[in-house]
């Protein structure tokens, strides 16, 4: 433990080692550095080639056409050339967007930026445990609606939205469905063939693979025709322009392939993990979980402790790398937003703690975390007034309530 403990996943994953060693070869002068736009000398075809090769082994990860297969700087401006570009591109047949209240910033900050543009947006608000239902959905579609944003997997509470279920329904309905699945494809499998989804996000840095990188996938046969946010020499089918990384592509297509091979095992062992963490978790009094655990991935896990503040407990756990929700709002002293959005107050809120697992967590790891946390609740609680005062009137909540249905 002398580096400390690595449990926030969810925020970023360390590049796997055999994603590094596939990138070394595409940096520095006896690599393969050439740009992969430069198709007249064999510098530039040897990097088109391994560009390739990458887009070819996301698109097996998603049972996608390569062709399908859009290279962006990340899931963010993923979501933003989706998002924006499909509103642009469809404004003639209405100015109507659902999305949802629990998304990534960059999806809420988008539609946010496409209201001043004059677009009117519908943010469902989650049942008290997370989840976006397809009846919600279908209930927020009008006939002007023209685009449906939501993420496949939440961030902070790792929920699971039916994306399956709802591309059914905005495919009825002539709506364009975009879904932010940066958590979800290095933790469940996604199969673009059997989905009726015309828009997915990917991240590389959120399945092992370099920051820097991402993609969009885009369904061949959609009739939108996104509108580019980012104009230059016409890249990517003239979707993206700008000239592409390729040693940050090469890792991302490694990524994806690694994430192919050992989802599978992975979720498995991340499974047993967690409830290796809840099990000593539970050994705290009055631990509350946010969400429903029978409807969420394994290794994302959001619990609150009760009259102990987040931001307290962090500082106590200085070893240990864990946050109070996104990376993306970190720095924000206010509550999350996708907790308040379940229901919780402010003060609530405040209570919260994301640990997410991943594929480097050991068992060690765990246990020593788990411990850690437990003993700074206790003693944080044990100099708190309020927590004693509680305490005395005997509020603790019981056992089921915590780990029941709903932990809201």
């Amino acid at each position: 433990m002398s580096r400390g403990v690595y449990l926030d996943y969810a925020a970023t994953t360390p590049i796997d080692p055999k994603v590094a060693a596939a990138m070394l070869g595409y940096m520095g002068p006896d690599g393969i550095f050439g740009n992969p736009a430069s198709r007249t000398h064999h510098f530039g075809r040897q990097a088109e080639a391994a560009v390739e090769t990458a887009r070819e082994q996301l698109a097996l990860l998603i049972n996608a056409a390569p062709d399908e297969i859009v290279w962006t700087s990340g899931a963010t401006e993923a979501d933003n050339l989706a998002i924006k570009g499909v509103a642009l591109s469809r404004r003639d047949e209405g100015n109507h967007i659902v999305t949802s209240a629990v998304e990534h910033r960059a999806v809420i900050d988008s539609c946010r930026f496409l209201q001043n543009q004059g677009f009117e947006v519908t943010y469902i608000k989650p049942t008290s445990d997370g989840l976006i239902t397809p009846d919600q959905v279908e209930a927020a579609i009008r006939s002007d609606t023209t685009l449906v944003s939501l993420m496949h997997v939440n961030n902070e509470i790792g929920s699971i939205t039916d994306v399956t279920a709802i591309a059914e329904i905005t495919r009825d309905k002539d709506v364009s469905f975009h879904i932010d699945a940066a958590q979800s494809a290095a933790r469940l499998p996604i199969d673009m063939k059997s989905m009726a989804a015309d828009f997915v996000s990917l991240s590389g840095h959120k399945m092992y693979g370099p920051k820097g990188v991402g993609a969009l996938y885009v369904r061949r046969s959609s009739r939108t025709r996104i509108q580019p946010q980012m104009h230059g020499g016409g890249h990517e089918g003239g979707m993206r322009s700008g000239t592409l990384p390729t040693h940050q592509i090469i890792g991302m297509g490694e990524a994806a392939r690694l994430a192919q091979e050992n989802n599978a095992t992975e979720t498995a062992r991340v499974r047993n993990l967690e409830g290796c963490l809840l099990s000593h978790l539970m050994q705290v009094q009055e631990v509350l979980v946010n969400g429903n655990r029978s409807h969420c991935v394994p290794g994302i896990v959001s619990v609150r402790f009760p009259f102990v503040e987040s931001e307290s407990l962090m500082m106590m756990l200085d070893d240990i790398a864990v946050s109070t929700g996104s990376a993306c709002t970190s720095a924000s002293l206010e509550p999350s937003h996708v907790l308040t959005a379940l229901g919780l107050a402010e003060d609530d809120a405040h209570c919260a703690l994301r640990v997410s697992l991943g594929r480097f967590t050991t068992r060690e790891e765990v246990d020593y975390a788990a411990r850690r946390i437990a003993e700074s609740v206790n003693e944080l609680r044990s100099i708190s007034s309020l927590w004693e005062d509680h305490a005395a009137r005997g509020e603790n909540r019981k056992e089921q309530e915590i780990f029941g249905e709903s932990g809201a």
